[in-house]
């Protein structure tokens, strides 16, 4: 299957040489301007063991590095096309090529967005790891070149609802499981190596459910604001006599009886105020820049296969495992998962990441604020930061302390962002927090 790039060239991973990322002293020394932070550690790339790092962290303000405010100090970041299968490509961003001793990151996108939501992500990080974004198949630039469908009138202003499917999209659905599929592929033929997976929204699902179905290419999940549920109709797998009263679930062509009242709904959905309406339920902190996001929703909607592509999506089955069945999976498995919340999300509350935590005791729960269902966008300094942190710990086998201790009240960080000075309030649950800190902690948050 082939890679072709538009933009700054892909680089072919199967001709990268794999090195330790740690030296035996447990530090790494980087390239980058050095930050000082109220723990003493570093910029991005610089760190001290746990034994160096612990006292320091008793100060209440900690200091971050802001994000790279230039074209010479940010990561380049190549827009790529692989070809998963005929008439089927899946469009992905790389960046840090050039990091061939360093691990390899994968994040996965929420719905409605695509790879361009990390781009904050990938220019930052990509400067001292190799890290990729893609679009699952039916979003963002994944959508199909041509009509999945044949029609008899001619009319083709809106793919998918034709008379039959084209013999590739045979079968074709924009279920849960195929974007499990798709990123499995993706790491065995594109990245050919194991990685860490972030994922945000769906995109969270979509990682815990990959890494249980296939521990041995997964390093390590990190969850940001994971959709804990998704789906409407009984997976055939899983429940096949239910099943069977579905007879139609998501598959081309889109039935006629439901195409008028789903171009209705889609009509309503696509309408810019309505997109610009979501982004400020989402977003908790409503100074965020949104005006290279908003854009690119808008643009993916006006795509001619994007009607039918949400029909099916709403359509398609659920997944062959729950969200808590994957948990456990991974937890089986002794797939490290870190756990970082937006304190504000309307949808995804913190009662959600409570839960999860309540199952992973040994796992790091980050909750962070203002931030609300998209947390590497709002706060991507905090995220950035949580993320470097937990992944060199986790390469480090310990040597490395997490980003924070456990503590009983938040902690507050600032950075800067455009010149100005900025802060955020970050708590977080280590392995010895006990049920009754995080349901005191949601309680506090209900009375804020």
């Amino acid at each position: 299957m082939g890679v072709i790039s538009t933009s700054t060239p892909c680089f072919h991973v199967a001709s990268l040489r794999r090195f330790r990322f740690f030296s035996q002293s447990g530090i790494q020394t980087g390239r980058h301007r050095t930050t000082t932070l109220s723990v003493t550690v570093t910029n991005s790339s610089n760190y001290r063991n746990v034994a160096e790092s612990r006292e320091p962290l008793l100060s209440k303000t900690i200091s971050l590095p802001g994000l790279p405010d230039d074209e010479d100090s940010e990561a380049s970041i190549s827009t790529c096309f692989w070809e998963w299968k005929p008439k089927i490509t899946v469009h992905y961003q790389a960046a840090g090529s050039e990091n061939f001793n360093s691990p390899a990151v994968l994040f996965l996108p929420g719905f409605g967005v695509g790879s361009f939501h990390y781009d904050k992500q990938l220019k930052d990080l990509g400067r001292d790891f190799r890290v990729w974004a893609i679009d699952f198949l039916g979003q963002g630039m994944s959508l199909p070149s041509e009509d999945p469908t044949s029609t008899q009138d001619g009319n083709t202003s809106s793919w998918g609802f034709g008379n039959e499917a084209q013999p590739w999209a045979e079968g074709l659905v924009y279920s849960i499981d195929l974007w499990r599929d798709q990123v499995q592929c993706f790491i065995q033929e594109v990245i050919k190596e194991p990685v860490y997976i972030v994922g945000n929204s769906l995109g969270g699902y979509v990682a815990i459910y990959s890494a249980a179905m296939n521990p041995r290419l997964v390093k390590g999940v990190t969850l940001l604001n994971a959709t804990p549920f998704w789906g409407f109709l009984p997976n055939p797998t899983r429940s096949p006599r239910l099943a069977r009263f579905f007879p139609w679930a998501g598959t081309f062509p889109l039935p006629d009886t439901i195409k008028k009242l789903s171009l209705i709904i889609w009509q309503k959905i696509i309408d810019p105020d309505s997109i610009a309406e979501i982004l400020k339920q989402v977003y908790a902190d409503q100074s965020t820049k949104v005006d290279k996001v908003f854009p690119r929703i808008v643009e993916i909607t006006q795509h001619p296969a994007a009607a039918a592509s949400f029909v099916s999506i709403m359509c398609a089955p659920q997944a062959q495992l729950s969200f808590n069945e994957a948990l456990d999976m991974c937890e089986g498995n002794n797939t490290p998962i870190c756990l970082v919340y937006g304190k504000e999300d309307p949808w995804v509350k913190p009662i959600w990441g409570h839960q999860v935590k309540k199952k992973l005791r040994e796992a790091p729960y980050y909750q962070i604020s203002p931030a609300g269902h998209c947390p590497h966008d709002e706060l991507p300094e905090v995220v950035n930061y949580l993320l470097r942190g937990w992944m060199n710990n986790i390469e480090s086998r310990g040597l490395v302390a997490l980003p924070l201790l456990d503590g009983t009240e938040a902690r507050e960080v600032e950075y800067f962002r455009e010149g100005s000075r900025r802060s955020a309030s970050v708590q977080f649950f280590g392995s010895r927090v006990s049920l009754w800190s995080l349901v005191s902690s949601y309680l506090k948050s209900r009375l804020v």
